[in-house]
């Protein structure tokens, strides 16, 4: 999640633990501080752009080293704030929920976290929330602001610590709820159109939780559907997407190449843009506006030269026509998203016209 959210959410716990011992704006600071204190990882010497991308919310998000961390910041706590003596376990357990929760809301994002690290390496990713939804964190974040604005602890401010917690946590459950919910009605609507997809995953698009893109994995070739909770699915327009799979057998043995099939699960795709092979995670942004791009070789008159990854960054020039479909589509009305238009299956083109 974005910055603002982790330290909100984790000054709201804080908070809401220890708020009547320590004060509430030094409990909320203390709480924003860990709630941020994971992503402190960026800080870390990376070897390529890659490895910066790939290995980011890797140790620093796992569970196991937060437990083993809580006893240890715990303890500076208790030393610095006199106050809090006497109340161990709950400093402690107020560390473990702030470091936790932090990685547990990077875990619901497409891009994930390593949260089982070391005896389960791999990132876990749901999807299920995009990494800025305000619905999630302005509740949180009124709350802290209240916090702030506090001089003293009182029930009405525990009431409100409280209130936007549960709310917050609630929206989570609900965004796996649709999920599943989007994720057999995206299967079914492939299989009603005679779409064969091999693999099939749902993440949410961004700030809300209504709409959602099924992509239907195929043989050298993916399938993006976007459904909205209010959609009649007979109306599902079904963008197909062909890339060259033989570009493939050029970066197959690059480690590069390998770590990005390795980190989004076999949903990376390759393309040959000027003159170099571009390797994108597709689960991660809006086609073709991938979030993470990478240039990993050159390929001039047939010939493959590996190169330094090189961060390729999307494109933010049709932003307003985006946020057009977005709004139409959150809603449910029929709308051809601009981006994919020349990607659109002939017979999803005739259902749009009848509309």
């Amino acid at each position: 999640m974005d910055s603002l959210t982790q330290f909100t959410f984790g000054a709201a716990i804080s908070a809401a633990c220890l708020g009547s011992k320590l004060g509430p704006r030094k409990a909320v600071l203390i709480g924003g501080l860990l709630g941020t204190l994971p992503d402190l990882d960026v800080l870390i010497p990376f070897e390529t752009k890659i490895d910066q991308f790939v290995y980011h919310r890797g140790w620093s998000h796992s569970f196991f080293i937060h437990a083993v961390a809580a006893p240890v910041i715990g303890e500076l706590i208790l030393r610095l704030f006199k106050s809090l003596q006497g109340n161990r376990i709950l400093v402690w357990m107020t560390v473990f929920l702030c470091l936790t929760t932090h990685a547990l809301l990077d875990s619901m994002n497409a891009y994930g976290a390593r949260v089982f690290w070391p005896f389960f390496p791999d990132p876990v990713g749901t999807g299920s929330i995009f990494i800025i939804d305000p619905v999630f964190t302005v509740p949180l974040l009124v709350a802290v602001a209240w916090a702030i604005a506090s001089t003293n602890w009182s029930a009405g401010l525990k009431r409100i610590l409280v209130a936007s917690l549960v709310f917050s946590t609630g929206y989570l459950v609900w965004g796996l709820i649709v999920q599943q919910h989007v994720h057999a009605r995206g299967k079914s609507i492939f299989a009603e159109r005679g779409i064969d997809v091999t693999n099939v995953k749902t993440v949410v698009t961004p700030f809300n939780t209504l709409l959602w893109r099924v992509i239907g994995q195929a043989d050298g070739e993916y399938y993006n559907l976007y459904v909205s909770l209010f959609d009649d699915d007979h109306d599902a327009v079904v963008y197909k997407h062909e890339f060259d799979s033989a570009l493939v057998s050029c970066v197959l043995d690059d480690p590069e190449y390998q770590k990005m099939v390795w980190f989004s699960d076999g949903f990376v795709r390759t393309d040959l843009i000027d003159g170099r092979i571009i390797a994108s995670d597709y689960r991660l942004g809006l086609t073709p506006s991938y979030i993470f791009r990478f240039a990993i070789a050159e390929y001039v008159d047939g010939q493959f030269k590996k190169i330094s990854p090189e961060p390729i960054l999307p494109s933010i020039s049709n932003a307003g026509t985006e946020f057009g479909w977005l709004g139409n589509r959150i809603s449910g009305r029929p709308s051809i998203r601009a981006s994919e238009q020349k990607f659109l299956e002939r017979n999803e083109v005739q259902d749009i016209a009848e509309c």
